[in-house]
């Protein structure tokens, strides 16, 4: 697929879902919700090895609640992951493959079911191949610190990142979705190696902010945003797994400092102790509340709209359902 069609796809997505389409939520979330362990440096993707029945089931279920775009479960499948596993290269390139392959399933299986009932209310959802950042590798909670230390530069980010890029590429996803990026360096990188080879596949690339106003490494987002303000391949950019009640204001931010479309996925305001493996309780966000503040978000601005961590197939049923239908809002 050529990339104007493959971006034509995408607007017309949007177009179609009123204005704003809707990511699915918390995958790991609803992997535990069905009994997965995954407490492991592999997370979700654990179940890429064990159980992929199981993430067949969880993407169905996030279609069914109203998502139009199904996020892999690849955010912490990497090959560096796999090999520490005792995998060799080739499986777990496999691996990565698989996760693309099982979310078209997904979609080509709820699509066929639902094209046959003239009356419903759905749309062809698109698949975005997730491709986490370093710090979700490393799973030591860097993503939310930005603080990947001295010895990581441009160039071991880009040489991290590129056979896994290649690998998901050729599964041929409809998106790809940059997720949890810390700094400008990780921002950069992925930009440089999306020119590089040559991917003509629309990204998405979204920075994780632990304080409502900065990239977790401290640098603002005027100075993360260079790099992708410059660049044809990244067509959306924006903010997963921050507090919900930081989105309003870096909308905002974000509709000042870039013409790219914005998309936000927040956790559920719940904290993630990174270190300790465990959440921490706080104040946050119950479905009501992520359907109320949802349509906020895009009278704001935001172009694609859904949860990450601690979100569930009810919490994107009511985000799809305010979106979708003016008349609740």
């Amino acid at each position: 697929m050529g990339f104007e069609k493959a971006i034509t796809l995408l607007e017309d997505l949007i177009k179609k879902a009123g204005g704003c389409a809707v990511i699915d939520g918390g995958f790991a979330t609803q992997l535990e919700r069905h009994g997965a362990t995954i407490n492991d440096p592999l997370w979700s993707a654990l179940c890429l090895i064990k159980d992929p029945d199981l993430i067949k089931r969880v993407h169905l279920e996030y279609l069914e609640a109203g998502a139009d775009i199904l996020v892999t479960s690849s955010y912490q499948a990497t090959l560096p992951g796999f090999l520490s596993r005792g995998l060799s290269a080739e499986e777990g390139e496999s691996l990565l493959k698989k996760s693309v392959t099982l979310a078209v399933e997904a979609r080509n299986k709820f699509w066929d079911a639902v094209e046959r009932n003239p009356g419903h209310s759905y749309n062809r959802a698109l698949v975005a191949a997730s491709i986490g950042s370093y710090g979700a590798y490393l799973a030591d909670g860097s993503e939310y610190s930005g603080c990947y230390g001295p010895d990581v530069n441009l160039e071991k980010l880009k040489d991290f990142h590129r056979r896994r890029l290649q690998v998901l590429v050729k599964a041929s996803p409809d998106l790809l979705a940059f997720e949890t990026i810390p700094n400008k360096l990780e921002a950069q990188a992925c930009v440089e190696l999306l020119e590089e080879e040559n991917i003509n596949i629309p990204s998405w690339i979204c920075f994780s902010c632990v304080d409502g106003e900065n990239a977790p490494s401290g640098e603002s987002f005027q100075q993360c945003l260079e790099a992708i303000n410059k660049s044809d391949r990244v067509k959306a950019v924006g903010i997963n797994c921050a507090p919900p009640h930081f989105i309003e204001s870096l909308i905002c931010k974000f509709k000042e400092l870039t013409e790219k479309l914005i998309v936000v996925y927040p956790n559920s305001g719940e904290v993630w102790d990174g270190r300790a493996k465990r959440w921490l309780p706080s104040t946050c966000f119950d479905d009501d509340k992520f359907e109320f503040f949802a349509t906020r978000w895009h009278d704001l601005g935001a172009s694609l709209i859904g949860g990450c961590c601690r979100t569930t197939p009810s919490t994107i049923q009511a985000i799809s359902k305010v979106l979708k239908d003016p008349k609740q809002s």
